[in-house]
């Protein structure tokens, strides 16, 4: 995907977040726009790193790390940016995120058939795996920890 792609399809699931994060989380557009550009700014920068860094990192590699840098305590600024990033709601961030990745299967319904019916048992597989793998993790972290 082009660089000019991405750049505007960020900035499209970020105007809709603002939108969905100003209706779900009764954040002020205003308020979260801060931390929604510092989002945006992230994850260009994890675009270019992948783009300019030898070796096939996916970006999501380089934008959880540009994150997590910039956010680390102790780095300059890290306090004022985790303030301004609070104000953006997860699932705001998720709706978009996720329409346009349905629409996107959506173009390419004949790859899907073409896998048939064993992906839909895969997927169920996976997703109650993850889903029970993250609960017992939960669970026992917050039991060694005598939060429950």
């Amino acid at each position: 995907m082009k660089l000019k792609n991405s750049i505007f399809i960020l900035i499209l699931i970020a105007l809709l977040s603002l939108v969905g994060n100003m209706v779900g989380a009764k954040h002020n557009i205003l308020e979260a726009l801060p931390g929604m550009l510092i989002l945006v700014l992230i994850a260009i920068g994890g675009i270019l790193l992948t783009k300019i860094m030898p070796g096939k990192i996916p970006a999501v590699a380089y934008i959880v790390t540009l994150g997590c840098i910039v956010t680390y305590p102790g780095i300059p600024y890290s306090e004022i940016i985790s303030s301004y990033i609070a104000k953006v709601d997860f699932l705001s961030l998720t709706t978009p995120i996720l329409g346009y990745v349905g629409l996107s299967i959506g173009k390419d319904l004949d790859s899907f058939k073409k896998s048939g019916w064993r992906i839909i048992v895969l997927s169920i597989v996976v997703f109650v795996g993850t889903y029970l793998g993250s609960a017992l993790i939960a669970q026992l972290i917050l039991k060694s920890i005598h939060q429950i």
